[in-house]
């Protein structure tokens, strides 16, 4: 019995299993409702806005022929829980990050995001032109998924906490929140590294059960109440420079819709990840603003710091080349980055040096 088959037969453990009568979406009078499970809580600041958002647009587009019920983590199922509650037939769709599900496959992790990788743009022109979005559909296959990108967070912050960070071997002992691939990082600079969803992560830091945490940027952090723990934040992150979010529906669920309604899905999938994008830039500027104005110290990892971070990622990154999709998944997103990033630098980079100097003089 292969995977997809095991989990569509097998019972989920805990609040997964009170969800087993969600097997098929509901269908009356010619429409359907989805029930879309998430990795945030209700209310969470950007991430869950953009499944809200999602759900919105599906509805919106299908002129109410599809309805998704949103349930946040924790109303239906737990926030790790929802991988498995997709490919088992017991949700319809999830929305979250992928690296929670490394566990899975370790290629889920260039779905999201990989330490010193992918800028948000970068990512998207992989995705969408360069062969990433087929090789998710290849990985999601394995499970019974159909997935698409939808949200984006922009360039991550490297995170709080309550003392500064001097060099590499701050790292060692310290209990810090961290998932995906960057956690395994700074696992081998010493860290006791906590993955933990993102509901449970201030009361963990405010008990002192850890002693860091990132998040996300700016403004989700400012909404999450950190600055009330500690005024230590490292603004720039080696972990999370672009980091995609995803929609996976049942691929059970999703070939019995119609061509329309999948193209439906797809697409507004794709146009929250520009939503999400926009939404976090939008707001993390005046957001840092003010934690800066409330007494939070804003700090850049030193260069050793850095070089570190580099080499333990280079080792991390090359870990699961004896899986053949792993390795198809991280030779095609390398590819793409270098491909892609040496014209931006020309570009964008050069320009955007010239504008800082220019209109610093203004």
């Amino acid at each position: 019995m292969d995977r997809r088959s095991f989990l569509r037969t097998s019972a989920l453990g805990g609040s997964a299993a009170a969800a087993s009568g969600l097997a098929a979406p509901a269908i009356a009078q010619g429409n359907r409702t989805l029930t879309l499970v998430t990795t945030w809580p209700r209310g969470l600041a950007g991430v869950h806005d953009s499944a809200q958002h999602v759900a919105d647009t599906i509805g919106a587009m299908s002129d109410g022929q599809l309805t998704v019920d949103l349930k946040a983590a924790g109303e239906l199922v737990g926030a790790f829980e929802v991988f498995d509650a997709v490919t088992a037939g017991q949700a319809d769709m999830y929305h979250g990050v992928d690296y929670y599900f490394l566990g899975q496959h370790p290629a889920y992790a260039f779905f999201a995001s990989v330490p010193f990788g992918m800028t948000a743009q970068e990512l998207a022109v992989w995705y969408y032109q360069n062969g990433g979005q087929e090789l998710h559909d290849e990985l999601g296959q394995i499970f019974g998924l159909k997935s698409f990108l939808a949200g984006n967070t922009g360039a991550q912050s490297g995170g709080w906490f309550r003392n500064e960070i001097t060099g590499p071997e701050d790292f060692q002992g310290l209990r810090f929140r961290m998932p995906g691939q960057g956690g395994q990082v700074l696992g081998k600079l010493g860290a006791s590294v906590q993955n933990l969803p993102g509901g449970e992560v201030y009361q963990a830091l405010s008990s002192g059960a850890i002693d860091g945490t990132e998040w996300i940027g700016p403004w989700s952090d400012q909404s999450a109440g950190f600055q009330e723990i500690t005024d230590i934040y490292y603004t720039a992150g080696f972990h999370e420079p672009g980091p995609g979010l995803s929609l996976a529906t049942n691929r059970d669920v999703f070939e019995s819709l119609s061509p329309a309604h999948q193209k439906i899905i797809e697409m507004a999938a794709a146009e929250s990840h520009q939503w999400t994008l926009s939404l976090f830039l939008a707001n993390n500027g005046r957001a840092l603003q003010q934690l800066q104005s409330g007494g939070v110290r804003t700090f850049e990892f030193p260069d050793s710091v850095w070089d570190a971070l580099g080499t333990a990622s280079a080792e991390v990154l090359q870990e699961n080349m004896d899986d053949d999709l792993y390795a198809r998944t991280h030779d095609s997103y390398m590819e793409s980055l270098r491909s892609t990033t040496s014209w931006i630098q020309m570009s964008e980079g050069a320009f955007s040096q010239q504008r800082n100097r220019v209109m610093g003089e203004m």
